[in-house]
């Protein structure tokens, strides 16, 4: 009698347990919802509509799928320069800040590698806005550091208005944030090296391996899951992001600086087309939703090398 009423004791605790975390995680799951799913349910249901906010709206059905895909002058430019500005953040999201944690975890002494960490990491309290506000008017003015460099030279015919010159324009923006030092991806990569055993460390040494051979064969694909995560943030923020665009350049001159997200910012809040701009953002989650599952699909973490899946 005994061990089966501890049975059913046992069971009354899990089961109260198992309540208690319900009761948890339902108010985060009942905000999810709200703010979250929501919005991206309407958003997929709003694209099949023509409607101002406020104004009566008109079934379409894949209308305004058509109409950005193969009529709007402006989708593949955005396009193309959205692609642009993506692959030049990988290939320096994936290659700068790791060399740079490199260094760092190479240098001797804990105390010495603290204090680069911290000094790398401090940028990131800078928000991001204040940072394109930095560069719009001091790095790429007519009078800033760019253009007064170029005169100090004696390069006074290459100064020009970077932000404004349709040659010059795309290349800027795409180079706001030079030396590409983000503190975030440097502890990122930092983790990820510092997570090496020192079991591989020596039989790196043991092997002869070691400089930029060691760098190559061993740390890299030992960070493999750490590059694996920078890459799809960086394509995410990539496809999804317009911010800096706004503020800098507002997609000019003309459109050498429009990208699908400014312009579906464009259509809903200067343009009223709210239906189109749902559509263009359901273009979008589709291409990153699949962009995504081929990364987890063909970009090995380090524990699937590891395993050998």
């Amino acid at each position: 009698m005994r061990n089966e009423s501890d049975f059913y004791l046992g069971v009354g605790h899990r089961v109260r347990q198992a309540a208690i975390c319900y009761a948890i995680l339902i108010p985060s799951l009942l905000l999810l919802t709200v703010f979250v799913y929501v919005p991206v349910t309407w958003a997929f249901i709003g694209s099949l509509f023509r409607f101002e906010v406020g104004g009566a709206s008109e079934f379409v059905g894949l209308d305004n799928f058509v109409d950005f895909l193969f009529k709007d002058p402006v989708t593949w430019p955005a396009f193309g320069n959205m692609i642009f500005l993506t692959f030049f953040a990988v290939c320096v999201r994936l290659t700068v800040p790791l060399v740079v944690a490199k260094f760092i975890h190479s240098v001797p002494k804990e105390r010495y590698r603290y204090f680069y960490r911290i000094v790398f990491l401090i940028p990131i309290v800078v928000p991001g806005v204040a940072i394109q506000l930095i560069w719009g008017g001091l790095v790429y003015a007519e009078h800033g550091i760019v253009n007064e460099t170029l005169r100090a030279l004696g390069l006074e015919s290459w100064t020009q208005g970077w932000l404004s010159n349709p040659q010059t324009a795309l290349f800027a923006v795409a180079c706001i944030g030079f030396p590409f030092v983000g503190g975030f991806d440097v502890l990122i990569y930092y983790a990820g090296l510092s997570n090496i055993p020192e079991s591989v460390h020596e039989a790196a040494w043991l092997e002869g391996c070691s400089g930029v051979k060691k760098f190559f064969l061993i740390d890299i694909p030992m960070v493999m899951s750490q590059l694996k995560l920078i890459l799809i943030l960086t394509i995410i923020g990539g496809f999804q992001g317009f911010e800096g665009l706004f503020i800098l350049t507002r997609g000019g001159p003309g459109f050498k600086t429009t990208v699908p997200g400014l312009w579906m910012y464009l259509n809903a809040f200067s343009f009223q087309r709210m239906g189109y701009a749902c559509a263009i953002g359901v273009v979008l989650f589709v291409l990153i939703f699949g962009l995504t599952l081929l990364n987890f699909r063909y970009f090995k973490s380090t524990e699937q090398l590891e395993s050998g899946s």
